[in-house]
């Protein structure tokens, strides 16, 4: 703990119906660092498994804040939990990680590199460590895919962070006002954000020689409808798309549902209001995000 008081660290874990992964992930977080120097900010939405049980039967955990919430989805279970956050810095984590020895002293250290205002580590399969990806970027469909390790390991600017892991200045994360609260239950929270922040003039870098492992499962621990994914798509390209580009997210939701509907839901949501909420906020158009990145979409 600082000086102050203040941690420099606070863990946002969004949880629902993880089973045992819940505890793995906070256990490999305590055998990591000091309890007393990172805290824990667990949000159960709505789980039905008792996997937050534990937090409450053991005084191991008693440090660990547990807030309750009732299928609020992903985005809005993050800004709950980071809403009671002390940190200087919020690290946001799925529920089914590991993490290294001293992984939040190297996290600090990286926040100290001019120009850093958002991060992630490298990031394996905790089924096979050796498969790694290196930040994201997206493809001429606006699928995400993983980039390979950088130049010589540095850290390194990437376009997109992934949501297994990624850490933020806790002042950036309020001037850019969170995850985006429209979104439904799970998809595309994490492109958004690290879209919105390279938009509104901030960076966004991997670490790479810092390193997690991530449960990939084959299936949700609960119901992601595909519409509630095409949604997400959809409002996060009337935030910040040009109209050429909204036009061709429309027919790709053609191809696999009815976008007329979604659209009707997303423009329901207020989507053209955070449209131009966001389009006079920012430093950046869609234009050069894409031409800096070599996104090809």
């Amino acid at each position: 703990m600082s000086p102050t008081g203040q941690v420099a660290l606070s863990v946002v874990i969004p949880c629902k119906n993880e089973g045992q992964n819940l505890k793995m992930t906070l256990d490999s977080l305590f055998a990591a660092a000091p309890v007393n120097r990172v805290e824990y900010i667990i949000v159960n939405d709505g789980s039905t498994d008792n996997c937050c049980d534990f937090i409450k039967e053991n005084n191991r955990y008693s440090d660990v804040k547990l807030i309750s919430s009732s299928g609020l989805g992903v985005s809005r279970a993050r800004n709950l939990g980071a809403a009671g956050a002390g940190g200087k810095y919020l690290v946001f984590c799925d529920a089914h990680i590991t993490v290294p020895a001293g992984w939040q002293d190297d996290l600090v250290d990286i926040f100290r590199l001019a120009g850093v205002d958002a991060v992630s580590p490298a990031i394996g399969a905790l089924d096979k460590p050796d498969a790694t990806g290196y930040g994201q970027t997206w493809n001429e469909r606006l699928q995400v895919i993983w980039l390979p390790p950088p130049p010589q390991m540095k850290v390194t600017p990437v376009p997109l962070l992934p949501g297994g892991c990624v850490a933020v200045r806790r002042d950036v994360f309020q001037q850019v006002a969170g995850f985006d609260g429209g979104f439904i239950a799970w998809g595309h929270e994490d492109v958004e954000f690290s879209l919105r922040l390279w938009l509104f003039g901030y960076k966004s870098f991997i670490a790479p020689q810092l390193k997690i492992l991530h449960l990939f499962r084959k299936k949700h621990p609960y119901p992601v409808k595909m519409d509630h994914f095409l949604h997400n798509m959809l409002r996060l390209a009337y935030s910040h798309f040009k109209n050429e580009r909204i036009e061709k997210i429309l027919k790709l939701i053609d191809e696999v549902d009815n976008a007329e509907k979604i659209n009707r839901s997303v423009l329901k949501g207020g989507a053209l209001k955070q449209r131009s909420n966001f389009l006079a906020r920012r430093k950046h158009d869609d234009d050069w995000f894409m031409g800096r990145f070599n996104i090809p979409f």
